[in-house]
């Protein structure tokens, strides 16, 4: 062969293969007509390039091999793909053949070579032959996975169903698969290892066919999981993004009822640091919102982002509690989520560096008629002014008008009466006016009529801290309109009226 080798193949720069012109030629298309113009070098060789060539030197070695038998060498399920892209480009007819022929028996290939053939496609660049074989693969592999499983129920607690026609098709199992079902508590399908080898963007498509045959939501949600926890042992950054956003673009589909709670959050704390697509976030959070009935106290403290100052990531839960509103059938959940909602507020209370308007968002989040009680808000409002001291009166007006009179507790009433961290929003006459009130209560014995009079003093003291903050807002607003007035008409005599005078 050496004696005759007049033609030099580089591949893709990784080999160079010395070939006999006048063999190789006669089969392959593409180097007649490169040799057809090509001149000899010094040596009395030819020196062709090929960049790109699908599969590399090993299906071009395929190639050579079948011109150098005579068109004798045959093609079988394992190195099908690699022959047909490879006979493609080198525009070799009798090898299309057949891989042609081949193919039409994909049906009947085992298991092992199906996928096998899945992996050989996701090495080859994208193109659409290799996308056109891909898609064949697939849709045979999930219609042997549904045909197995189908004749395997009635013995599935057998760590791996032989097939009852291995004619038709095999499936490998191996003393890891088997171990896995011998494990009651942590058992798992012997084909969530097999597909291991398949990367996010087959995965995905092999769940977009499973999806479409009706399989079962829980154990795709489960081979989800299964299949980001083993390949981010050893993915780079890139990798693991793009298996959580087809982690997360497939859970969004299934049955919310199948997919673990708990779940979401793991996999939305690796999301926050994978910089991972904004729609692709955007799912995860309605995700979890609208299970949000579901969350605990401890799930929902996100840290904040890194350049944010606040401790907690408020944004988030206040998106999360939105998603959940935004569904139609919410219930009797609306008042588990309230609760929870009251909890997470006052956990961020004393953070000093929580906007007021931000913790004001966070108060008015929930309806207030889910709400039984106001206690828990007021005091989550005490603590937030504790921690803020340099609130101006305007700031401390919006917090104290979310509370619910009605909903506050006799002691809660009086307490907000005597708090001086609320006395500065009131004038001297009404502070000496309350003081008066609360010396009239305290008077009166716990008793029979004694106590509705007590309650009836409460309410009207109630509604005079409501007027006077309501006055207080009109003369703000008065002296801002004031200003306005004398920088643009100077010299006018017009005078405004005097409220709460």
């Amino acid at each position: 062969m050496e004696a005759c080798s007049d033609l030099q193949v580089d591949i893709n720069g990784e080999e160079t293969i010395f070939l006999n012109k006048k063999i190789i030629c006669k089969y392959s298309g593409t180097l007649r007509k490169l040799l057809g113009t090509s001149t000899s070098s010094s040596n009395g060789n030819i020196k062709v390039i090929f960049n790109g060539f699908p599969g590399g030197a090993e299906s071009f070695e395929l190639v050579s091999r079948f011109c150098y038998s005579n068109g004798q060498f045959t093609v079988v399920p394992s190195n099908v793909v690699l022959f047909h892209c490879a006979a493609k480009f080198m525009e070799v007819p009798e090898v299309l053949e057949q891989t042609a022929k081949c193919m039409q028996e994909i049906r009947y290939w085992a298991w092992s070579e199906v996928l096998l053939g899945l992996q050989q496609c996701q090495e080859l660049e994208t193109s659409s032959d290799t996308d056109s074989l891909a898609a064949k693969l697939m849709n045979v592999l999930v219609e042997k996975l549904c045909l197995a499983i189908e004749l395997s129920v009635s013995s599935a607690a057998s760590a791996c169903s032989p097939s009852p026609d291995r004619s038709l098709f095999r499936f490998s199992c191996d003393s890891k698969s088997t171990e896995s079902f011998k494990n009651g508590s942590s058992r798992i399908p012997w084909w969530f290892d097999e597909v291991l080898v398949l990367r996010p963007g087959l995965v995905a498509t092999f769940l977009k066919l499973m999806i479409a045959r009706k399989f079962d939501n829980l154990t795709i949600s489960r081979f989800l999981f299964y299949y980001q926890k083993v390949k981010f042992c050893s993915a780079s950054c890139n990798e693991k993004r793009e298996i959580l956003e087809t982690t997360i673009d497939t859970l969004y589909v299934l049955d919310p009822n199948c997919v673990p709670y708990k779940n979401l959050f793991g996999v939305l704390r690796f999301a926050r640091g994978l910089n991972i697509n904004k729609s692709v976030m955007n799912k995860l959070e309605l995700m979890i919102g609208h299970q949000l009935d579901q969350a605990t106290l401890d799930s929902l403290l996100v840290p904040s982002p890194l350049k944010s100052t606040h401790l907690y990531h408020v944004n988030l839960v206040i998106r999360f509690a939105k998603a959940f509103l935004n569904e139609a059938n919410i219930g009797s959940q609306l008042k588990k989520v309230a609760r929870l909602i009251d909890q997470y507020i006052a956990e961020v209370a004393p953070d000093p560096c929580l906007k007021p308007s931000k913790f004001l968002s966070l108060l008015t989040l929930i309806p207030d008629s889910a709400r039984e009680s106001n206690e828990d808000i007021y005091r989550a409002i005490d603590m937030y002014l504790e921690a803020h001291a340099g609130l101006t009166n305007g700031e401390k007006l919006k917090l104290i008008r979310t509370l619910g009179y009605e909903k506050l507790s006799a002691e809660s009433r009086a307490h907000i009466s005597r708090n001086t961290k609320l006395q500065a929003i009131e004038t001297p006459d009404v502070q000496q006016h309350h003081k008066q009130l609360i010396l009239r209560v305290e008077k009166v014995e716990t008793s029979g009529d004694n106590e509705k009079l007590k309650e009836h003093i409460e309410r009207i003291q109630w509604r005079i801290i409501e007027l006077e903050r309501a006055c207080v807002k009109m003369q703000t607003q008065m002296e801002v309109v004031k200003k306005r007035s004398k920088s643009t008409s100077r010299g006018s005599n017009r005078s405004l009226p005097k409220l709460c005078s």
